[in-house]
């Protein structure tokens, strides 16, 4: 009997170390991050286009890089050395992830306003009612509406990490909750008031998600394909870049 005890323990111990060493590269790239800094979530791990690499996107972070057996990582972008160009692989994947962000906003938290006739093309707008780009950009809306372009207001009030101390961010909830936000929203961009109003509101959470998707200023515009386009641009061109594909 003992015989066979001492028989069967390294079978044991090889069988473990077999299934131990078997852990996907995934489950090696998570339980590395976890045992190094346990207050950091991993979203997703995917393959990357280099042999060896992953793509590690982390919760309310950045997308990193590591190495299959979970033991190094590395931030910035990853770019393809292509005839004619640079790619940028990381930004090709920030587009999907932002595209599927934005596709799950609910149509009823935007401002939305509406192309004329047929619909285009749309557009995500992160906006701040103080700031003069935003402004600038909300009167060409009337144009884009004209050439089919649908634009979505989101709020990404500038002033927001200050609490209670904002000036800003009230303006946009009152906007939000109001009984035309469409109206109120475009009175605020020509520096008129508007009544204080308060209900269930998106701001502090759209504000979250310009965050996530890159968002740093305003305006901040994001196609229907997940491209970010920062800053202001003149509606003809802005709405060349909303078809763009189609």
């Amino acid at each position: 009997m003992f015989h066979f005890i001492s028989r069967i323990l390294p079978l044991c111990s090889l069988l473990l170390a077999t299934a131990a060493s078997a852990a996907t590269p995934a489950e090696n790239i998570r339980q590395a991050f976890h045992k190094s800094r346990p207050d950091i979530q991993v979203e997703n791990i995917t393959k990357s286009d280099v042999a060896g690499l992953y793509e590690v996107s982390l919760k309310d972070g950045p997308t990193v890089y590591a190495t299959k057996d979970g033991k190094y990582f590395f931030t910035g972008d990853l770019f393809e050395l292509a005839p004619g160009g640079f790619v940028n692989l990381a930004e090709r994947g920030r587009e999907q992830m932002r595209k599927q962000r934005m596709a799950q906003v609910k149509n009823e938290d935007m401002i939305v306003f509406p192309a004329e006739g047929e619909t285009k093309g749309a557009i995500y707008v992160f906006t701040d009612v103080d700031c003069g780009y935003c402004r600038k950009l909300h009167n060409e809306v009337p144009q884009l509406n004209k050439m089919g372009i649908e634009v979505r207001y989101l709020a990404y009030p500038r002033d927001f990490p200050r609490g209670a101390q904002s000036r800003t961010a009230p303006k946009m909830v009152s906007a939000w909750c109001a009984k035309n936000p469409q109206e109120a929203l475009t009175k605020l961009k020509n520096s008129q008031t508007i009544p204080t109003a308060s209900c269930d509101n998106p701001v502090a959470e759209q504000y979250m998600l310009g965050g996530t998707v890159g968002v740093t200023g305003t305006p901040a515009i994001v196609t229907t394909r997940g491209e970010l386009v920062p800053g202001y641009m003149p509606a003809d061109s802005l709405a060349r870049v909303a078809l763009q594909g189609k």
